[in-house]
């Protein structure tokens, strides 16, 4: 069985980004800071980030006033912030400036009189976020059908914006019918799904010409991750998120049933928000089974970094 490695694969700068705010943010206070929402969607960060002193919440109510909250990733809405400024919490912005960018696209669009289609998927922590920034004047768009069903109060004046993560070709169908629908719809300058998300779809579909299957090493909770599982299927080829090393024999023998044969080529990538550790793991147990290093197909080289909060760029 031989082994494709998909490059990009694993952290991007907005996960490198913020996880090192969380880090840094520890070191300063010498006391436990406290995170909203997971910092990054990823079980093993998150533990190994609690175990040094961080204290996840999900609501801002349950950090004790005073203290510091850091935002995740994933960005968050206004009215979170205002809350945490009621009690008094120090804030500290880990979100993906490339997540920030929708948010104050998000503000200009509702200042200048437009109704916002945010094309995302509900519930996401990331919609959320930016949902909150105009939501008297923002639409979520889910499906091709929503958009093919969707009632704006004036075709003229709409814009479309999109969650970071999704993914590229979903996305390029939705935006095709609102633009089939509304021909005047204002669009971002520059597309609002990440380089990074891009560059990991990009090299799934490259690893697809020559596997049998993939794995994506990532957690059910990240879109990215799952975004990747769906570009493989749609390629043709079966495809199973791997949380852990221990997954990698379970998720081998549902390719044989899948495949009905032991695979040829197995083609192995990461989500964005996966730690190159857990991804070698993964990687050592399909050496274990019997598997052989093929090669890297490489599409893209990142070299993006964002710069740290001036409060802890000395820390």
């Amino acid at each position: 069985m031989k082994i494709h490695l998909a490059s990009p694969r694993g952290f991007c700068a907005g996960v490198d980004y913020a996880i090192d705010i969380v880090e840094r943010a520890l070191r300063k206070e010498g006391k436990p800071v406290y995170v909203r929402h997971e910092i990054v969607h990823n079980r093993q960060v998150v533990d190994r980030l609690t175990r040094m002193g961080a204290v996840f919440v999900e609501e801002t109510s349950a950090i004790p006033e005073g203290e510091t909250v850091i935002y995740s990733a994933h960005g968050v809405s206004p009215q979170v912030r205002s809350e945490s400024r009621s009690r008094r919490l120090d804030e500290i912005d880990a979100t993906c400036p490339l997540v920030r960018k929708v948010h104050d696209e998000s503000r200009r669009l509702a200042a200048d009189g437009y109704e916002i289609l945010l094309i995302g998927h509900r519930g996401h922590v990331e919609v959320e976020g930016t949902f909150g920034e105009a939501p008297d004047r923002t639409i979520l768009i889910e499906t091709v059908e929503d958009a093919a069903r969707v009632q704006v109060r004036n075709p003229d004046r709409v814009a479309y914006l999109t969650q970071t993560t999704l993914s590229v070709d979903d996305t390029a169908e939705i935006v095709a019918k609102l633009r089939e629908r509304f021909p005047r719809i204002a669009g971002p300058a520059k597309d609002d799904i990440c380089y990074a998300t891009q560059n990991r779809q990009n090299a799934v579909k490259e690893l697809c010409k020559v596997v049998d299957c993939v794995l994506v090493v990532g957690d059910p909770h990240s879109s990215n991750s799952n975004r990747l599982v769906d570009v493989a299927r749609r390629c043709g080829r079966p495809a199973w998120l791997v949380q852990n090393a221990a997954q990698v024999d379970v998720r081998l023998g549902e390719a044989r049933t899948e495949l009905g044969r032991v695979p040829d080529a197995v083609g192995l990538t990461a989500g964005a928000s996966a730690p190159a550790d857990l991804i070698d793991a993964v990687l050592a147990r399909l050496h274990a089974v019997g598997g052989t290093m093929a090669g890297e197909i490489v599409t893209a080289r990142e070299r993006i970094h964002f710069a740290l909060p001036a409060s802890l760029r000395d820390v």
